[in-house]
């Protein structure tokens, strides 16, 4: 008897998270917009105060960078790093402030405007959500 009921139980159990899962509806993930920017007050840690700890896990494999000042410089995700690396210990005399122009379970845009004495440089940044890690693609230099 006490068999039978157990196998019952179980039976009911399989059957139950079977409908569970074929209900149709698309399972909600949780989209944590504070690891987006934990990621990007990391990202400003890293160009202003040369912070190099855990630069590799910031940065998208396909990262991009653009400088246009007097003229374009593209660099890689690879040339970034190892620039970055070299700058250890350094800290930029600036002010630095957020803006957050764009943000969705996917991707966020961002503007860091960093206010030096005599000029403005502007980084506009993208980052990517990669199975719940958000790393930054592209960034894009200007100055004023």
């Amino acid at each position: 008897m006490k068999t039978s009921i157990k196998i019952g139980l179980a039976t009911f159990l399989v059957i139950l998270s079977f409908c569970a899962m074929a209900d149709g509806r698309p399972v909600k993930r949780s989209i944590n917009f504070s690891m987006a920017k934990q990621a990007i007050h990391h990202y400003m840690d890293v160009i202003t105060e040369w912070q190099y700890q855990g630069i590799e896990e910031l940065f998208a494999l396909d990262f991009c960078q653009r400088v246009q000042g007097l003229k374009f410089s593209n660099y890689s995700r690879s040339e970034i790093i190892s620039f970055l690396k070299k700058q250890r210990g350094e800290k930029m005399n600036c002010q630095t402030k957020l803006q957050i122009i764009d943000e969705c379970a996917h991707y966020m845009i961002a503007k860091v405007i960093m206010k030096f004495e005599s000029f403005t440089k502007i980084d506009l940044i993208t980052l990517i959500n990669e199975d719940g890690n958000w790393k930054v693609i592209a960034s894009i230099h200007t100055y004023q």
